[in-house]
């Protein structure tokens, strides 16, 4: 047996401040900003410096995959968050605020579009929940708290 100094026993479950609704918010518009700023360059080079009405293909393809890398690589990181999160000084992860799994990560993505779809009202849970979990935490099994 190997002698480890370790933050919580095993079995424990260490005590997480959760982050609310209005942090995720600013964290997420932090991130808005950045794929944002990436998209108008990925249009600017592709469309000719916007004098295509339609965008081509294959760069909003490229948008696309690269927005939904952005999320679940850094969220899935031994960062446990999005620059954005960073700023903010939140994280992701699981009940014991461990890292979570790239398919956690991604699981946690896409179930982004129900509580999107619902009117947003999956995205304001975080405001009520006790733990404060939005609706795409609650099926991924994830938490987002303080770093």
């Amino acid at each position: 047996m190997q002698n480890q100094i370790l933050d919580t026993p095993a079995g424990v479950q260490k005590q997480l401040k959760y982050a609310g609704f209005w942090i995720r918010f600013a964290a997420m518009f932090i991130d808005a900003v950045i794929l944002s700023v990436c998209y108008s360059i990925v249009v600017y080079l592709f469309m000719d410096g916007f004098s295509d009405p339609e965008p081509p293909l294959l760069p909003m393809i490229l948008v696309i995959v690269a927005g939904i890398g952005y999320f679940t690589v850094m969220e899935s990181s031994s960062r446990q968050g999005t620059v954005g999160k960073m700023a903010v000084g939140i994280k992701v992860g699981n009940a014991n605020g461990e890292q979570i799994s790239f398919a956690n990560s991604l699981g946690r993505y896409f179930s982004k579009i129900i509580s999107g779809a619902i009117l947003y009202i999956g995205y304001m849970m975080a405001g009520w929940d006790p733990k404060k979990q939005a609706l795409h935490d609650k099926i991924a099994n994830t938490y987002v708290f303080y770093a």
